[in-house]
């Protein structure tokens, strides 16, 4: 059996805690195409989705059956007919879709019911509840073809599903939904998970699926994807591609993002199942492992506020044990947040610094300067830089100052020159640590 070690596991835990707190009663929309589960992995997802559902968020599962209705149809010697990028439903097709249906729905009842000593399902007590949720309506006749039993979302009953997920349960939806007067419509997976998340207002929808996300390079399905897409841009994008025929298609999955984005899901994600364990990748790691369709760039550079307390005590705390960063209480940050800038993504604060002003002296000072080790590098210190110095120039100061013991360089290399510390203002003289002997730089705003 091999061992875990504090050193490796330790930070890989402290690491992912910020999306942990971010993601708590938020409501996922999780949809998996059918190929997941004809691929083997519906036990290992459920294990993935168990450990998501245990975190506190609040999860909404819907199913899709496209290969699990081929192989029906296969079985009774009946062709498949599409059109539009959808399938025609006739009597024959809407009988092996609600047989493959109720066998999805057993295996993944199945799945969430393994209780297994020593594997992550072990006392997950996950009741899985499904219901008449969707009200459909026909598509109807298309440039001449008649769609028969194939449906479109009508409505999502969505107090009924928030009252289940309230309570603890998770909620799956299959691709059917009924009309008023009891006809039955196979609708499509992606159709039911963009509806179920606009009517939801899911913090984010979530496409497990058999492509690997967005491709740089549309014309090249074998390019490195993009991996966090403006929603103007994936508009755009969308724009420009022919009508989706194939679920392989950019358009495909694209065209659904866009239309849950425009409708206020903040998130979608379209993520591989061929990636072992890319939800949990996809919701808490900086990167994830898919596509991230949003409606503006995830990261932030803006003015903290009462509720970022937290994020700034948890991002600073690790600087404050080691020494690089004086301790600073939550009382006195609590006080102080109005004078904190902050940069997150998806949530989470990665960055921060405070600015002290002394207009006395014409100048403030640079606090608390902090970025998060696992995005160093990327220019996140630079950005908050700049933005402090705008605030500085814009109530009137002359220079900013930083005192510290460590990142000299760091400073100096942007600007700042080493000062005496008795250039300081009296006020902040008053205050200084002599036994610290931090250095004093200053920077003069042009």
């Amino acid at each position: 059996m091999d061992l875990v070690f504090p050193h490796t596991f330790v930070p890989w835990f402290r690491s992912v805690a910020p999306y942990i707190h971010a993601h708590r009663g938020k409501t996922f929309v999780v949809a998996i195409a059918g190929e997941l589960i004809a691929a083997g992995k519906l036990s290992t997802f459920a294990q993935d989705l168990a450990l998501i559902h245990a975190m506190g968020i609040k999860v909404v599962l819907v199913h899709g059956f496209r290969p699990q209705v081929e192989e029906q149809l296969a079985a009774k010697g009946h062709v498949s007919r599409f059109s539009h990028g959808m399938r025609v439903t006739d009597p024959v097709a809407l009988d092996c879709a609600q047989e493959a249906a109720g066998q999805l729905r057993y295996e993944i009842e199945a799945a969430f019911s393994q209780g297994l000593p020593n594997t992550p399902m072990a006392g997950s007590q996950i009741r899985v509840v499904s219901g008449n949720f969707i009200t459909a309506r026909p598509v109807g006749i298309v440039d001449g073809v008649d769609f028969q039993h194939t449906g479109l979302v009508r409505k999502i009953d969505a107090p009924g599903i928030r009252r289940a997920v309230d309570f603890g349960a998770l909620v799956m939806l299959s691709p059917f939904g009924f009309s008023p007067t009891g006809e039955a419509f196979n609708l499509s997976m992606e159709d039911v998970a963009a509806s179920t998340a606009i009517a939801l207002q899911a913090d984010k929808l979530i496409y497990i699926t058999e492509v690997k996300g967005i491709p740089l390079d549309p014309s090249d399905p074998d390019s490195d994807i993009d991996q966090e897409l403006a929603l103007a841009d994936a508009e755009k994008l969308l724009a420009s591609l022919p009508n989706p025929t194939q679920p392989t298609d950019t358009a495909f999955y694209l065209q659904h993002a866009v239309k849950a984005g425009k409708n206020g899901v903040d998130r979608v994600h379209i993520v591989p199942f061929s990636v072992d364990g890319s939800i949990l990748m996809e919701s808490f790691t900086h990167d994830g492992v898919g596509t991230m369709i949003v409606d503006e760039k995830l990261e932030s550079l803006r003015e903290a506020t009462s509720d970022d307390v937290g994020g700034v005590l948890q991002l600073i705390e690790p600087f404050e044990k080691d020494g690089t960063l004086v301790k600073r209480d939550r009382t006195e940050i609590e006080r102080d947040i109005g004078h904190y800038t902050v940069i997150e993504h998806d949530g989470v604060i990665f960055g921060c610094a405070a600015l002290y002003p002394y207009p006395e002296a014409r100048t403030a000072e640079m606090a608390a300067l902090t970025v998060s080790p696992h995005v160093q590098g990327q220019g996140d210190g630079e950005r908050i830089l700049k933005r402090i110095e705008q605030r500085a120039k814009s109530m009137g100061f002359d220079s900013i100052f930083v005192l510290t013991t460590r990142t000299m360089h760091w400073f100096i290399k942007r600007g700042f020159q080493q000062v005496d510390a008795d250039w300081l203002p009296e006020a902040r003289k008053r205050k200084y640590n002599w036994d610290r002997r931090s250095q004093v730089l200053v920077k003069k705003l042009s």
